[in-house]
């Protein structure tokens, strides 16, 4: 049962990768004015990456059982994830726009986050060499 938690885990932080990766297009095109790449990127946000992110979490509480190291690196994904999402702020009443910024630049730790945990299951999966 463990390793068919690891799969889902590698599955969806790759799901998560990905998603990050459309995003990240959407938003650009978004900036150079394709109007409706903003609710493309809302979309895959909302309905994909912020829901993987939190299934990555529960999934390792089955898959990493005692192993609190590695549940805690699922839970940081889900936490900074979830951070993430609250400082998107508004578009129309931009309002500190500081402090909204963070929505983009903890893009950087979920990817890391998310990149460590594929990197970790693959390991465990035999994709990747051992450390």
């Amino acid at each position: 049962m463990r390793r068919v938690l690891v799969w889902v885990s590698f599955v969806l932080s790759i799901v998560v990768l990905a998603g990050i990766a459309l995003q990240l297009y959407f938003i650009a095109a978004w900036v150079f004015g394709e109007s409706g790449a903003l609710d493309a990127h809302k979309t895959v946000g909302s309905a994909v990456v912020h829901p993987a992110e939190v299934l990555i979490f529960l999934v390792a509480l089955g898959a990493w059982w005692r192993q609190w190291r590695n549940v805690g690196w699922s839970f940081a994904l889900a936490v900074v994830g979830t951070a993430q999402v609250f400082f998107v702020g508004d578009l129309q009443e931009p309002g500190n726009g500081w402090v909204h910024g963070l929505h983009g630049g903890l893009v950087i730790f979920v990817v890391a986050l998310a990149a460590y945990i594929a990197r970790r299951d693959a390991r465990v999966l035999g994709f990747a060499p051992a450390r």
